[in-house]
């Protein structure tokens, strides 16, 4: 407990007075490049999981720049991370709770204050930051994780292969964002005079579309050719380990349940199925490369700070799940790299950061004036070539990230706190569902939860957590804005309601027995919060 407690010893985050951002070091504003993809598993930038795919380009920028090692998503699915992203603030605090809540539209980004600090701005691909995005079906499900049923929401993960050998340019939406950036780069951007900042964010990896599971399918569907095939090691692919159903953390049970992903699968259709992922992850390095080269081509590169990072990654397959959702490393580790101007070059940093960290490292970099009440602390002072007093400027850092997760496939709000060498998860209000804890530095893996082993390690990080966020209270403001929420679009669809429901993406569950489930939903109605 002792080790534990020393090991927590920080600055609480949303404290004043403290310096977040590095002194400024360029003599001119260096230009920056953004560049953001789904569901990038952040352990295949570093080895061993580097060896499982040929990534270029993240080599590339790993040799040139800074490559954050443990760096974690704030919320493992998408619209929640990218508002952590885009405002630099945890999730709790912009109440992101699922894929149909975000950010206001007109919310104050890093890159609006840019803008203001003289840069050119341009943004093309994926955002997806704002609130009233996504599927009925995909909020519906987030609405109604309390209800007690158990539905399929997901159609099998499968793989599927183009019958184009040769085919490059799969998902052809992310290669006409990355064209568009290029053009812009090459016809906009080299002739200013001014900075400029550019995003492109990416859907790759992500998997794709699944429509023979219904009208409102979901995405489980890996596809590419055989070109990207050919840049994974097949013999280096690790078939993952699974607990027997009967011993899931229930949570997990419940996820792995409503993804589709307690039938039998065979070891083949597993290593398929993360092949396939591993390929769609050398595509999408092949894009960040289009941009790369492009300000190569340009002379642009040596004015221009490069970051690539994810929204969150994907578990293809372990732990018996695929999407993400999960605290789990597969689904919350995410890359992280940086080069250009000012940028150590091959330096691999242990520290613990995360996305939330984008927001001050973007105005650190413009050289705006950091608002004090951000979740997020600068990289620069653990990616800076000129910057003195690193030691310092690290203390400031908290050796800790925190993550959480309220939308649909989960059963539970959910809260990890990652440390050095722990992971702790608890979940709801801390004592309906017990918690769980890793070591990550000699379970890697995640297979065994040792919070009853380690009863002091347990308190210590749970007291650390809620010195953070008072998670129980979070946890039953999600459970009525959940709710709240249910009624209004159950009331707005009116006599509808039944139908509607039922031709979700649980269909296929759901009309075997619709009545049984719309009462289990009226129970959860009639239940006080």
């Amino acid at each position: 407990s002792v080790v534990a407690a020393s090991a927590l010893a920080a600055p609480d985050p949303r404290a004043g007075g403290q310096r977040r951002g590095a002194a400024r070091v360029w003599s001119a504003a260096p230009n920056v490049v953004l560049v953001v993809s789904d569901s990038f598993d952040g352990r295949l930038t570093f080895y061993p999981g580097s060896q499982v795919v040929k990534l270029p380009f993240i080599n590339f920028m790993k040799a040139h720049g800074t490559s954050f090692l443990n760096a974690y998503t704030n919320s493992p699915i998408c619209c929640p991370s990218r508002a952590a992203i885009w405002s630099g603030l945890f999730t709790h605090l912009t109440e992101s709770w699922n894929n149909f809540k975000g950010l206001d539209s007109n919310y104050t980004t890093w890159m609006d204050i840019m803008e203001k600090h003289g840069y050119r701005t341009q943004k093309f691909g994926k955002l997806d930051y704002t609130s009233g995005h996504h599927s009925i079906s995909n909020r519906v499900e987030a609405w109604t994780r309390d209800v007690a049923f158990l539905l399929r929401q997901e159609g099998r993960p499968v793989v599927n292969l183009i019958p184009k050998k040769t085919k490059v340019r799969v998902m052809e939406r992310d290669w006409k964002n990355t064209d568009r950036a290029v053009n812009w780069l090459r016809k906009e951007a080299n002739n200013y005079t001014q900075p400029f900042v550019l995003y492109l964010g990416l859907n790759l990896p992500h998997p794709y579309p699944s429509p023979s599971s219904g009208e409102n399918f979901g995405s489980s569907t890996f596809h590419t050719s055989l070109y990207w095939l050919k840049k994974v090691s097949y013999d280096a692919i690790k078939i993952p380990k699974w607990s027997p159903l009967s011993e899931m953390h229930p949570i997990d049970y419940y996820s792995s349940y409503t993804k589709n992903c307690t039938g039998k699968f065979t070891e083949k259709e597993i290593k398929n199925i993360r092949a396939f992922y591993y390929a769609m992850c050398a595509e999408t390095d092949a894009m960040l490369g289009e941009i790369i080269l492009a300000l190569r081509q340009l002379d642009l590169l040596q004015k221009t700070i490069v970051i690539y990072t994810s929204d969150h990654g994907e578990l293809a397959m372990e732990h018996r799940q695929f999407y993400k959702m999960s605290m789990y490393e597969a689904s919350a580790h995410v890359p992280l790299l940086m080069m250009g101007p000012g940028i150590k070059a091959n330096l691999q940093v242990p520290s613990v950061v995360s996305l939330v960290d984008i927001y001050p490292t973007m105005l650190d970099i413009a050289g705006a004036p950091l608002p004090q009440n951000l979740s997020g602390y600068s990289l620069l002072p653990l990616a800076s070539e000129t910057l003195k007093n690193e030691h310092k400027f690290k203390n400031l850092r908290p050796p800790w990230i925190l993550s959480q997760f309220h939308g649909c496939n989960v059963n539970a709000s959910t809260y990890m706190l990652r440390t050095n060498r722990w992971k702790y998860i608890a979940y709801s209000d801390g004592t309906s569902v017990l918690p769980q804890l890793f070591d990550l530095s000699s379970d890697p893996d995640e297979l065994t939860n040792i919070a009853t082993k380690f009863p002091e390690v347990t308190y210590s990080l749970d007291q650390k957590l809620r010195s953070i966020i008072n998670y129980p209270k979070v946890s039953a403001a999600v459970h009525q804005y959940n709710k709240e929420q249910f009624i209004k679009w159950k009331q707005s669809v009116g006599q509808n309601y039944s139908n509607v429901i039922a031709n979700l993406r649980w269909h296929q569950d759901w009309l075997q027995e619709p009545r049984k489930y719309e009462s289990a939903i009226d129970r959860w109605l009639n239940t006080p919060t």
